[in-house]
Formats: structure tokens, sequence, C-alpha cells
């Protein structure tokens, strides 16, 4: 039976583009809940102590198959990386978002102190960010905050996982020597 409950999360896991929540896996493939979760850790048991070239992961509460990092190599030959890599300055305004999110573009500014239309787009188009609608206030600027897709690729299960900000802050001038 094991065997059956297998093949119904990995066909779900496999198919879907964006993670799964252990009740949407339940209610797809009719099985309980707990089912599913014992399901999911058995199968990342199997793909682990076989050293398979997939995992599955929990990203932001929900679940997905995906490769794991060490097979980069392989994957790259058949998907070849086209992105540059972000520039300073859309890193920098990604941190803003993931950090003060939901945040409007002139909140974005004022911390960045230049313009940032530009490098939002850049965050637009690749999915790391999307709009969440629009701030109660004059002239309703739109809100930006990050996405799933932000989540996958700096490998955070969910913004819990991002470091405190007090890690950021720089010391004190009086305490320089």
């Amino acid at each position: 039976m094991f065997e059956e409950y297998r093949a119904a999360v990995q066909c779900l896991l496999f198919l879907s583009p964006e993670p799964l929540t252990t009740s949407e896996l339940s209610r797809l493939s009719g099985l309980d809940a707990d089912v599913v979760e014992y399901t999911i850790q058995q199968l990342r048991n199997i793909y682990s102590r076989e050293s398979l070239g997939l995992d599955i992961v929990l990203l932001d509460g929900g679940w997905q198959m995906c490769t794991r990092p060490e097979h980069a190599d392989y994957i790259e030959k058949v998907f070849p990386v086209r992105r540059r890599p972000l520039s300073h300055a859309a890193l920098e305004t990604l941190s803003i978002i993931a950090y003060k999110q939901p945040v409007t573009r002139l909140q974005i500014e004022a911390i960045r102190g230049v313009k940032v239309e530009g490098v939002l787009q850049t965050l637009l188009d690749r999915g790391l960010i999307a709009e969440q609608g629009r701030k109660n206030a004059p002239g309703k600027p739109v809100l930006y905050i990050t996405t799933n897709e932000f989540l996958r690729q700096f490998n955070l299960q969910s913004l819990d996982d991002l470091p405190p900000l007090e890690e950021f802050k720089q010391p004190d001038k009086e305490c320089l020597p």
C-alpha cells in the first residue's frame, strides 16, 4: 500500500510548479494528512539513503520536489544558466523588501537614498518580488513583497530563516579604534 501512496505523492509533487501544503496534497491524493507527512518523510529518507538527485523540501509552508544542489552541474548542461548575477543595487533593494515587506517604492528609496524603479522592474522580471496590492495612503502606492522564487533562489524555507537584522548593523563609531 505504501508504494501506491508514494506514487501519488511523488506524482503530485513532480507535476506542481509551486509548493503544495500537506492539506493540499491530502485533498488531491485522497490520503489523510498524517499519511501524506509520513510518505514525504519516507521519500526523503529514500532519496537521501540512495543518494538520488532529487529531494523534497519544505518551502514557505509547502512541499516541493527539487534537484539536490550538489548536482547543479548536470542541470546546467540541460538548462544553461543565462542570468547574470544580481547587481549590488538589486541585492540591496531585495534585502529591504525581504525585511520590511510589504513596502512601497518610496519607502525603499527613502532607505537607499536613490531611485529604484529600474531595479524593481528587474526584480519583478526575475520573479523575486511581486506586487501585493496598494497601500491605503495618498496616491495608493504599490506594495512589494518577496515571492516563493525568492525563497527558492536563496534556499530559504520561509522568511523566518533570514538572519536577524542585528547581524548587519555596523558598530558605533565610538567603538572603532
